[in-house]
């Protein structure tokens, strides 16, 4: 659903002129589109997910050595945002 509210918002389209379009594929409300603020939240996670490319690529790090079994040691310090 994210690539097409993406695409259809590339061509000009509102998102409340999407949001008919779209379906909701899998639970309780199947078949029925999402809501508006659904596909704010969507987006808004989208704009987290290209921002800090570094954050996911640990995240998924620290998953998967969860998933063999070993625990993550402490993360290298970043580097305040205020103070830059």
């Amino acid at each position: 659903m994210l690539h097409t509210v993406l695409r259809r918002r590339a061509g000009g389209a509102s998102d409340e002129q999407i949001q008919p379009d779209l379906i909701i594929p899998t639970g309780k409300r199947k078949g029925q589109p999402p809501s508006v603020a659904s596909i704010y939240r969507a987006l808004t996670e989208h704009a987290k997910r290209e921002a800090h490319p570094e954050a996911v690529e640990q995240a998924h790090a620290d998953f998967t050595s969860l998933q063999v079994g070993e625990v993550p040691g402490p993360r290298p310090a970043t580097p305040d945002r205020a103070s830059r």
